[in-house]
């Protein structure tokens, strides 16, 4: 995966001289996990292009048992240019699924639920819950706002009651199998998947 030092991969082509390349990965090589258009680049100059591009879609999952699905959704937010993750309950979370992609995607920690909801509130994102429960909104069908918050519950117990409430509704993902619900990352891939077919300018995408 990725490339060798900037004169092997690309004999006779000058050196790039931009503060956009990293001296060190030109030298050594870069085996990170990035798109071929930012080979060689600075981390730094990753994420502030990825700033010119990003969508007004944040996502926020529940964290008051140490979720480990946590990471896979930062690795899914990532790749669809998501503006902000955020991490509600505990700090810590396993980031071993996130690929090393949380180096370039913003995240946020909020204590608890009411927290989240105050700063949805305030930077005026319309909170959709994602959850399989009674009364809830097939996401296959649902106009999902531009300016959204997606919320994810935990494995298991699903998104709180009070997550709900502050919630304008709650989605559920049609499922066809003998299983209760599906695994939490999945979900929210699924989802954010479905905003993106919504709102995403998809002649951007890579």
């Amino acid at each position: 995966m990725g490339k060798g030092p900037w004169e092997e991969e690309n004999p006779g082509v000058p050196r790039p001289t931009s503060p956009l390349f990293d001296a060190t990965l030109l030298d050594e090589g870069d085996r990170r996990n990035v798109v071929d258009a930012y080979r060689y680049w600075t981390r730094e100059a990753i994420v502030k292009d990825i700033d010119t591009r990003r969508h007004s879609l944040h996502i926020a999952i529940e964290n008051f048992e140490h979720d480990a699905n946590i990471g896979t959704v930062v690795r899914t937010a990532n790749a669809f240019a998501v503006d902000t993750v955020h991490i509600v309950g505990r700090r810590r979370w396993n980031r071993r699924g996130a690929m090393v992609t949380d180096r370039y995607q913003h995240l946020m920690h909020h204590e608890n639920v009411d927290d989240l909801l105050a700063w949805a509130i305030d930077n005026g994102l319309t909170i959709v819950a994602i959850d399989n429960t009674p009364g809830s909104v097939p996401l296959e069908t649902a106009e999902l706002p531009k300016s959204c918050l997606l919320l994810f519950g935990q494995e298991g117990p699903g998104v709180t009651e009070a997550a709900r409430a502050g919630a304008l509704m709650t989605c559920s993902i049609a499922q066809f199998g003998s299983t209760r619900s599906i695994n939490a990352g999945v979900a929210a891939g699924i989802a954010m998947h479905a905003w993106i077919r919504q709102h995403a300018d998809l002649s951007r995408a890579w």
